[in-house]
């Protein structure tokens, strides 16, 4: 399985936005937003020079979003545990539209947190998922976030977690022993 994360060409908002809208999607937030909304929102995040979007690809076929973020100034601002260096991140896994291949989130996962160390320089990767979302609670823990504690964010109630590259080698180390 080949994986390959590139900047987020916005002739993909179509795509984009039948995932945001797909019911296993509800965590996000977006199911309710409109093509033009979602082209809007994927404008605003290529015009701010704190955020990006990334288009997964796995075996050349787009499969997963990846969003990066500066959480100093984006969405964790004043949150004391953040830190100058820090990469905030969410990723959307594609519904599955057949037959689901079993580990394509956990190599996802893995290869995501991988390019925000390798490709992005981040000291430490920060999550803040819906503290409902035990799947992406486990993800989270399968490659080495560890949870720092809840907070409230616009929309959820929120766990704040991080991860940083000797956690994740760790993790991936004792998940290849499996």
């Amino acid at each position: 399985m080949s994986i390959a994360i590139l900047p987020l060409d916005r002739g993909y908002a179509s795509l984009v936005h039948g995932w945001f809208t797909h019911p296993a999607s509800a965590f996000w937030q977006m199911g309710g937003l409109s093509l033009d909304d979602v082209r809007a929102y994927l404008a605003a995040v290529a015009a701010d020079p704190r955020q990006d979007a990334w288009l997964g690809f796995v075996d050349d076929e787009p499969t997963f979003l990846v969003e990066t973020y500066e959480p100093t100034t984006v969405l964790l601002a004043g949150v004391p545990e953040v830190r100058t260096g820090d990469l905030g991140m969410h990723l959307l896994v594609a519904p599955p539209t057949g037959a689901p291949v079993h580990g394509l989130t956990s190599d996802v996962m893995r290869a995501t947190v991988a390019f925000c160390f390798d490709e992005l320089l981040a000291t430490r990767v920060v999550v803040e998922p819906d503290v409902r979302n035990v799947r992406v609670a486990a993800k989270n823990a399968e490659v080495g976030f560890r949870v720092l504690r809840e907070i409230d964010l616009p929309g959820k109630r929120a766990s704040l977690a991080v991860c940083t590259p000797e956690d994740f080698s760790a993790a991936v180390t004792a998940g290849s022993r499996r």
